[in-house]
């Protein structure tokens, strides 16, 4: 929540909405389609990418300094690669930081601890047992020092890799000053090349972040569009619709999560008016999607489906950063929806309501975007209330999972004396136990390869935080070491003997491809170590012993991974029930602070309060919970288990009405006492029932859920007879309180808790009660274009003034016209008068009628023509869509070379929407009335100002 400076408006983020947000946003957000969409869709920031990039880069930079620096110092060149790929490997997949001190401090420390601890490998390379012992010790010492931060980590996976090597390769003690020469030239040479290659551009990752918000955006216009198809498969459109808006909410929460990071954004007041827009457009579009969702269940009028097919249309195909052509759209929806005639049936009623609410979002996604795309390059001039605070946390580039629940409960079982020690030492010694058990029984198996074991145990232990996730790793460690092998041995035959290039390039290859699939899937960076691997075992093992050799490494793997499993499971464990559990309070916490937050945000308009980021923290509780119980309902002995599936609906249900809680409770109030005093007994009723869920939960007490719904009208009942925005958003955040505590209610319920009302005597309403009873259900009936305009998403009155929310107030007159930009006017083409005015006369529904009454009504046509722009004479590149009069997508063709041809098209009337990388969607009307003919149309576009 926001509060302007002044009360003028006095900067960028203070102009009108209706300012083409194009001027701001940065050319690769806001330019048009590209074939590399679907990659930041799918990548948000290009984290998976910069991951891979960086492994290649820092292989290949290290090997190359390894191999160099063997030839200066004298040294043998296996042992100087070694060393020096180590240095690549860990700095590609340990150092991730996003400025460039921190990367420099990182980089600079790795070979520190490495060179220290190399001499001690190499000496007791010769004491077998010791060598075992002392990599025990390392293992469970990196365990106990990754606690202490980057640096912590870094020095403990050093120490361990330096034992490591220790252990498989002889290394003559004299060798140890010159490989420890390699190791730092190696990590300065990583460095210089990351720097030069890999620069962090945490700003730049903003951008791209953005731009793949707005992909998702087009996703669900287009989604929406083939849900109105009336040939569509309702079941099948309406699961793509609930697909693109899961991913959408992931995308957003993952961008909340990067403002957290260092330098992300210019300034702490620039992240939160980020997250504030980001937000509220998220909100816009997954309320367009669920309104088309219900629309798909009634009878919609086919003028009203055409309509609506065409707006969401020029919704998919505006330019990515001129979000200011989304208000025509709107306005083409929303003069439909007034087109059609009043009264009629409650589900005409409904869909006319639906229409206008989608017309609705469209505009406030339009001034969100606008000024979400502008903070995203330039710096916020408006100071926020509340300087942005992290709520979502991210494990590589995705919104955490089971972690930080986790490691609440191991946090839990501190208690006083040594049991203090516990969440400090649980970890070291499930991995010192694992490692103990799992050398003697590795080194019986290979006495050469017995770190394989200890692998093993490092994997499982690492980044794991239940049994159901370690048990998930084994198999992909399985699979991807099945798959790996098969591909590696395929490569080696393929490269043969005596090839140390190509097998250089194998190798960076592999770790490369793996480092990109490790952000996704475990499996996929395992496939590709074994085929690097496979390379490395090439140069000392005979191919025909390789089959073997791979056979013996999944073995001693499996085997570290279950002995890693056990111990985890035996040794101070962290229950999956246990997670489970916290998650679930994690979400009643979240909700509980949602809730407080609002009634403060109403009883003190001047407190510090961060309804949205509430809200977004409420969003990351639920992906936790997601995390934890979608893969046990989904166990092969468990079953999907009915009751799981119906708490998580409900939890769903529930976070959709705290989003738009949060975003109508942000509106400076002047309650009386009386009404204060309401405020706060919703506050303690809502906030008592959320703590008697949270002891069913946790420990499954008896208790009770009181309703708080009853006091929530008995407030509804108290408020002023007043017209306006912000009465009818505050009756808004009410109704969606209600329904937040009614959804929380039902999972009380299934939680075996008895539910009640507050035991409030009932009063009889006075006559100003019944007066403002009477307004508020004025208020329901369908509103008129004027009223729709003027009641916009939380729009403040057309005074120009800012809002309360301290964004600028929207202008929003009666009978708001859609701009007359050319391109952006439907059906524009001479004689034809459009359709969406009032009164439904049209030259396109008169013609479709004449060509029906002439009986063409048989056989298609086909349509060509020319597509000419004064700009570019040679004839510019173009998207034509064809939407049928009952709103059916009929084609989608391309028009190159200043032509275009459309073929199939039956009888009756058309809408052609020409969009292009230099032009704004256009809407033109098409008559087909001579099938089996050539029929011409010309279109002519006019460049974007």
């Amino acid at each position: 929540m926001t509060t302007p400076a002044t009360d003028a408006p006095s900067s960028a983020a203070d102009a009108p909405a209706s300012r083409p947000a194009r001027r701001y946003a940065p050319p690769r957000v806001g330019g048009p389609r590209r074939w590399w969409d679907w990659v930041l869709a799918s990548d948000p920031g290009l984290g998976h990418l910069q991951a891979g990039w960086r492994a290649l880069v820092s292989m290949s930079v290290s090997l190359a300094a390894g191999y160099g620096m063997t030839r200066v110092l004298d040294v043998p060149a296996m042992l100087g690669m070694v060393v020096g790929g180590m240095m690549g490997l860990m700095s590609a997949f340990v150092v991730a930081e996003n400025t460039p001190s921190r990367l420099v401090r990182a980089s600079l420390w790795l070979p520190l601890p490495y060179a220290a601890v190399l001499p001690l490998a190499a000496w007791a390379h010769q004491h077998r047992m010791l060598d075992l012992v002392l990599m025990v010790v390392g293992l469970a010492v990196t365990f106990f020092l990754a606690r202490f931060g980057t640096f912590g980590l870094l020095t403990g996976m050093m120490t361990f890799n330096a034992l490591m090597v220790g252990g498989i390769i002889v290394i003559p003690m004299d060798t140890c000053g010159p490989l420890a020469a390699i190791a730092v030239v190696a990590s300065v040479a990583v460095l210089i090349a990351r720097l030069l290659l890999c620069y962090p551009m945490p700003r730049e990752d903003l951008l791209r972040t953005q731009r793949a918000f707005l992909v998702e955006a087009r996703r669900i216009a287009d989604a929406a569009a083939t849900a109105l198809d009336p040939d569509a498969d309702r079941a099948t459109a309406v699961r793509r619709m609930g697909r693109a808006l899961r991913r959408l909410n992931i995308t957003t929460v993952t961008i909340d999560g990067h403002l957290a990071q260092p330098e992300v954004a210019a300034d702490p007041d620039s992240a939160e008016l980020l997250h504030q827009y980001l937000f509220d457009a998220e909100l816009a579009l997954q309320g367009i999607g669920q309104a088309v969702q219900r629309m798909t269940a009634h009878q919609v009028p086919a003028a009203l489906r055409e309509t609506m097919v065409i707006g969401l249309v020029i919704a998919r195909d505006t330019h990515l950063g001129r979000a200011d052509a989304l208000h025509p759209a709107a306005e083409l929806i929303r003069q439909q929806a007034t087109a059609l005639p009043e009264g009629g049936s409650a589900e005409e009623a409904e869909v006319r309501a639906l229409a206008h609410r989608v017309a609705d979002l469209l505009d406030g996604l339009a001034e969100s975007l606008a000024h979400w795309l502008e903070l995203g390059w330039n710096s916020a001039t408006v100071r926020a209330r509340v300087p942005f605070q992290p709520t979502v946390a991210l494990e590589r580039n995705r919104p955490a999972g089971a972690g930080p629940a986790a490691e609440r409960v191991a946090a839990a079982q501190a208690r006083p004396g040594w049991r203090r020690a516990i969440p400090y030492l649980r970890a070291p010694l499930q991995a010192g136990t694992a490692a103990a058990i799992t050398c003697p029984l590795a080194d019986a198996i290979n006495g050469q390869r017995f770190s394989w074991g200890l692998i093993g145990v490092l994997i499982t232990l690492f980044g794991t935080n239940t049994t159901h996730e370690r048990l998930r790793k084994l198999v992909h460690r399985v699979v991807g070491t099945a798959v790996g092998a098969v591909i590696g041995i395929a490569l080696l035959h393929l490269i043969g003997p005596g090839h140390t290039g190509w097998t250089l390039v194998v190798i960076v290859g592999g770790l490369t491809i793996g480092s990109w699939g490790l952000q996704r899937q475990y499996a996929y960076w395992v496939v590709g170590l074994v085929v690097a691997l496979v390379q490395m075992y090439g140069l000392t093992t005979p191919y025909g012993g390789m089959d073997r050799l791979l056979a013996q490494r999944l073995v001693d793997n499996a085997l570290g991974c279950a002995v890693a499993t056990v111990c985890a499971a035996v040794i101070f464990p962290v229950s999956t029930r246990k997670v489970a559990r916290e998650v679930q309070r994690g979400y009643l916490s979240a909700t509980e602070h949602l809730v407080e937050q609002v009634a403060l945000r109403w009883t003190d308009p001047g407190a510090p309060v961060r309804l949205r980021g509430a809200a977004r923290a409420l969003d990351a509780a639920l992906l936790q919970v997601h995390s934890v119980l979608r893969p046990l309902v989904r166990m092969p002995l468990g079953g999907r288990g009915r009751g799981r599936e119906s708490s998580l609906r409900l939890l769903n249900s529930a976070t959709r009405h705290a989003r738009t809680l949060a975003a109508s409770a942000d509106i400076d109030l002047r309650l009386t006492p009386e009404q204060i005093a309401l405020v706060q007994r919703v506050r303690e009723v809502f906030t008592g029932s959320l703590q008697a869920l949270d002891r069913r939960v946790a420990r499954d007490e008896e208790g009770t859920w009181v309703r708080v719904s009853p006091v929530i009208r008995e407030l509804m009942d108290r408020l002023p007879a007043t017209a306006g925005p912000d009465a009818a958003q505050l009756r808004t955040a009410l109704r969606e309180l209600a329904a937040l505590d009614e959804a929380l209610a039902a999972l009380a319920e299934r939680r075996g808790l008895a539910t009640t009302t507050p035991p409030a005597p009932r009063t009889t309403p006075s006559d100003r009660t019944r007066t403002a009873l009477t307004a508020w259900a004025a208020t329901l009936r369908p509103r008129t274009t004027a009223e729709a305009g003027s009641a916009r998403a939380g729009a403040t009155p057309a005074t120009g003034t800012p809002g309360a929310n301290g964004r600028p107030g929207t202008t929003a007159g009666p009978a708001a016209a859609p701009p007359a930009a050319t391109g952006n006017t439907p059906r524009n083409t001479t004689g034809n008068t459009p359709r969406n005015t009032t009164g439904n006369t049209t030259g396109k529904t008169t013609g479709a009628a004449t060509g029906k009454a002439t009986g063409n009504t048989a056989g298609t046509a086909t349509v060509s023509g020319t597509l000419r722009c004064p700009a570019h004479p040679d004839g510019c590149a173009a998207w034509i869509t064809v939407i049928s009069d009952r709103g059916k997508r009929e084609a989608l063709v391309r028009a190159v070379g200043g032509g275009y041809r459309l073929t199939g098209l039956r009888p009756g009337g058309h809408t052609l929407i020409v969009s292009g990388p230099a032009h704004a969607p256009r809407a033109e009307f098409l008559l087909v009335d001579a099938p089996g003919q050539d029929q011409r149309h010309d279109i002519t576009l006019v460049p974007a100002p």
